[in-house]
């Protein structure tokens, strides 16, 4: 406003008064908005920034080291410098807030902290962008770090002591602490995700495609954990949350049967059906290791992947089944209700922060539905 003031004055001197002072006062004033536009071009040529982590491989909610650097290369001083952040899926620690730098020629400023990712997935961490205001505070630029820097963010895993709203179901989970029934020599097709060593070679011979072992103990007493795995939003800040949570209920589930030495198969979609096996925390690392790397399908149908889970995995021979699902409808409920008839236990997981009570209130002492906020802490949640 200033600028402009003194910029209309001048031009009321060249048109009442005129002479060379007059115009050298209207050009100078022309000029400055000018010089501040290449002053500002010069910087965004020419500033560097520096930012590197500890490591690119991140476990969601456990700090990385992380430092960026400012450094001034030329012999022109830059000021009025100032760094904003990725904020969305990840904070970095102890930075203090909207700082601009003052960098005389040569100067470099470090500044070494630790940073923390909100979500699992992989996304822009760091350094987001760059604002840049002239010497007279007349023009200010906002642009993109051209150097971001991508974190590759695993899920992390909640340790459970016991699962919480569950003691209907006490009494199946107790006896497959203490079941330890013995193969009998049964064969079924083989699903992917079976051990190879339990593939039946003559059983195999004789159909013509590949049949495996299974145990009937395990089969008819077992736990089964399905999740969905389906990605509802396109926007990442609506799909990673959620994403990330139905993860974390998925391992959370996984490490305490696997830390109990509860045998359990777990069943997700990832361009057709995946069964994996574990049998106890021998096996918990390489099924954790699996997870982390599933990529949500745009397009599922969670009621034909169960179909196709109890045709061809054995998922209906389980006595107690664990759910995890996003979206609880009638549909969900006629399936709960019906595997529940047929003699097993189970738990719908509904990860959602939509109001399901109406659903909640329908349990009975074979199904029941526990709501798992999306944002909340997990722990005293299972």
């Amino acid at each position: 406003m200033v600028l402009f003031a003194l910029w209309a004055l001048s031009l009321v001197a060249i048109s009442f008064f005129g002479g060379a002072v007059s115009y050298g006062f209207f050009f100078g004033m022309s000029l400055v908005p000018v010089v501040s536009l290449v002053y500002i071009l010069f910087v965004y040529i020419r500033f560097k920034i520096y930012q590197e982590l500890g490591s690119r491989t991140m476990v969601c909610g456990e700090p990385v080291d992380y430092f960026f650097v400012l450094q001034n290369e030329d012999y022109f001083a830059f000021t009025g410098v100032s760094v904003r952040l990725f904020s969305d899926f990840s904070y970095v620690e102890e930075l203090p807030g909207d700082v601009e730098y003052e960098l005389l020629p040569g100067d470099r400023f470090t500044y070494e902290t630790r940073l923390v990712c909100r979500y699992r997935g992989e996304y822009e961490v760091g350094v987001k962008e760059v604002v840049v205001t002239d010497f007279l505070r007349l023009v200010r630029v906002r642009y993109d770090n051209p150097g971001t820097v991508r974190a590759i963010v695993r899920p992390r895993v909640v340790r459970l002591t016991e699962l919480n709203g569950l003691e209907e179901f006490q009494a199946i989970l107790q006896r497959e602490t203490a079941s330890d029934t013995e193969p009998d020599i049964l064969v079924r097709e083989y699903a992917p995700g079976d051990a190879l060593k339990q593939i039946h070679w003559k059983a195999t011979a004789r159909a013509g495609r590949l049949m495996t072992r299974t145990r009937t103990g395990e089969e008819k007493l077992g736990i089964s954990v399905f999740c969905d795995m389906t990605r509802f939003y396109r926007k990442a800040e609506k799909y990673l949350p959620l994403e990330n949570r139905i993860l974390e209920v998925l391992l959370a589930l996984g490490f305490f049967f696997a830390g109990k030495e509860m045998g359990f198969t777990a069943y997700y979609g990832q361009k057709g059906l995946v069964r994996e096996q574990v049998q106890g925390m021998r096996d918990f690392d390489g099924f954790y290791q699996k997870v982390s790397e599933v990529v949500f399908q745009e397009q599922g149908d969670i009621l034909s992947l169960l179909d196709e889970a109890a045709a061809r995995g054995g998922l209906w021979d389980s006595r107690i089944l664990f759910l995890i699902l996003h979206r609880v409808d009638a549909a969900v409920l006629e399936a709960a209700q019906r595997l529940a008839a047929q003699g097993r236990a189970v738990v719908i997981y509904a990860v959602t922060d939509r109001d399901i009570q109406d659903y909640v209130r329908q349990g009975t002492g074979r199904w029941k539905i526990v709501q798992v906020p999306i944002d909340e802490p997990l722990e005293g949640r299972l």
